[in-house]
């Protein structure tokens, strides 16, 4: 039975965050008694059938780039993905083409439903449980993660809740706050505490601003034996140049391609020694059709592909890789909760404690994404959308 979109529906809506704020450098960090607001959007693409493609995520940006295709989308038949992939593509060559991540996941959502089967198992399934690691916030200076020994005790925090990982986001901010000693003795503190115990990740979030810093904590990241090193350099992680001479001073493994947009980019960041590990996000990189193609070409070059951030997209596609190691619990914290929007029905979450005792989390097994969105709820908060036609 053929499909045709009838309707596209696009909803902004914001929900806080508490005792969350903002350090100098834009990154989120606790503070207590701060409220930050955060926006998000929703897709629905509607059809002539019974099945509505949902997806909630994505920013502003990306939205705006939607608007561009929207119109496209409208009349045709939504199981044509790989169509409407190339030439949404080709439509937003001119920008980063982030519009394509919301939409091909909500169009892998109706096709779910359509067949009556959970995304993963349309991909291929390869597992149903995901190992996890904890990927902090930012350091703060208001008695949170304010110094090293504060991350080496929520390291051992959620060691004990069964996490076989745990990833540094450290010091940031402008020149007063950013103290690159502090940020190595946090690596030092965290390996020699937890080092046997738990594989250990440092992000420094494109925060340093000299070759000569990056190697200083490349170094001790070395001697504690850390399995990944990602993005240090302010140039946004994206110089081929700047991550291969690193890699040649290293032992420490390089995770690169978060910023770098597109399958090619992707493949030459690859092909030109840049990286170790692979990043790819099916909201940033074209959606589940676009982080499925990168993890095919690491996998032909033999890299693991880890992919950024929580939500059921990523799950799913986690679930259909064999060549991926961790599910990203983002952002956690000992005093305030996770950044996920409060959104879901059915018990699906992204918290610190939604890990089992074995450090995993499952792959929701219901038809399309497999989670239930609380649209009462984005309603209730509506900054506003538009209605495609």
């Amino acid at each position: 039975m053929s499909l045709e979109i009838t309707r596209i529906e696009t909803t902004e809506f914001s929900y806080p965050l508490e005792d969350v704020g903002k350090d100098p450098g834009f990154n989120l960090v606790y503070d207590p008694g701060t409220t930050t607001e955060r926006r998000l959007f929703a897709i629905e693409i509607h059809t002539d059938g019974d099945v509505v493609g949902e997806f909630v995520g994505g920013n502003s940006p990306g939205f705006a780039e939607f608007h561009e295709i929207a119109d496209y989308l409208v009349g045709s038949d939504p199981l044509r993905r790989e169509r409407h992939w190339s030439e949404i593509k080709r439509g937003l060559r001119k920008y980063d083409r982030m519009g394509m991540g919301p939409v091909d996941i909500a169009l892998w959502d109706l096709a779910g439903k359509h067949y009556g089967a959970p995304v993963h198992e349309l991909l291929g399934s390869f597992r149903t449980r995901l190992p996890t690691y904890a990927s902090t916030y930012h350091a703060d200076d208001n008695g949170g993660l304010d110094s090293p020994e504060a991350y080496a005790d929520f390291a051992e925090e959620c060691r004990e809740l069964g996490y076989g990982g745990f990833k540094i986001h450290g010091w940031g901010g402008d020149d007063d706050r950013r103290d690159m000693d502090r940020e190595v003795e946090t690596v030092r503190a965290v390996g020699e505490r937890v080092g046997d115990a738990m594989d250990l990740m440092i992000d420094p979030a494109c925060e340093y601003e000299t070759f000569a810093d990056a190697l200083m904590v490349g170094r001790e990241c070395d001697r504690q034996d850390f399995y990944w090193y990602e993005d240090p350099y302010r140039d946004g992680g994206i110089s081929q140049h700047a991550h291969r001479k690193l890699r040649e001073k290293l032992d420490t493994p390089l995770l690169q391609t978060e910023h770098v947009r597109g399958l090619e980019s992707h493949t030459d960041f690859i092909d030109n020694d840049a990286t170790d590990f692979v990043r790819a996000d099916p909201e940033y990189d074209a959606g589940i059709t676009g982080a499925m193609k990168i993890a095919h070409v690491a996998e032909g070059h033999g890299l693991d592909v880890e992919i950024h951030s929580p939500g059921p997209a990523q799950r799913h596609v986690i679930a259909a890789m064999r060549n991926a190691n961790y599910y990203e619990m983002a952002l956690v914290h000992p005093d305030c909760e996770n950044t996920t929007a409060p959104v879901y029905r059915g018990g699906y979450d992204d918290q610190l404690d939604s890990v089992d005792d074995d450090g995993t989390v499952g792959v929701p097994d219901d038809p399309g994404l497999g989670v239930e969105y609380d649209w009462e709820y984005i309603e209730e908060n509506r900054n506003g959308g538009r209605v495609y036609e």
